[in-house]
């Protein structure tokens, strides 16, 4: 019997940071496939999700649209989203569209999340 009658006994859950590195474009063509994806790792509870946008080469109002829908189902689900980027260029976008403060943007990757094992790549062919 527990010394503590309180206290829950279940195990503590894991909790992963996913990594999606992107790249290429992310436009109407891409978006679908993107969104599919992004929509199967913020369907469980308490997602935290990190994407990496360093390799973007253009983003367009479709791949804004998706960042902000994958940005809702995260928050709805009490999780956590972060935008990975160096770029002046997508800064800008964000910045223009009234969109920079509603993401965390990060100019890399966090600490304790570079190389982890659990990283998924999104790639333009892919898309």
């Amino acid at each position: 019997m527990s010394d503590n009658p309180g206290r829950s006994t279940a195990p503590p859950t894991e909790h992963t940071t996913r990594v999606v590195t992107l790249r290429g474009e992310l436009d109407l063509r891409t978006a679908p496939a993107l969104r599919a994806r992004l929509d199967t790792l913020t369907s469980g509870p308490c997602p935290d999700l990190v994407l990496d946008l360093r390799r973007v080469s253009f983003i367009d109002c479709t791949g804004l649209g998706v960042l902000c829908r994958v940005r809702n189902r995260v928050r709805a689900r009490h999780g956590r989203l972060r935008l990975v980027t160096d770029s002046a260029s997508v800064r800008r976008v964000l910045r223009h569209t009234g969109l920079a403060g509603v993401f965390e943007v990060l100019p890399g990757l966090p600490v304790g999340v570079a190389g982890t094992p659990t990283g998924d790549t999104v790639a333009e062919a892919a898309l």
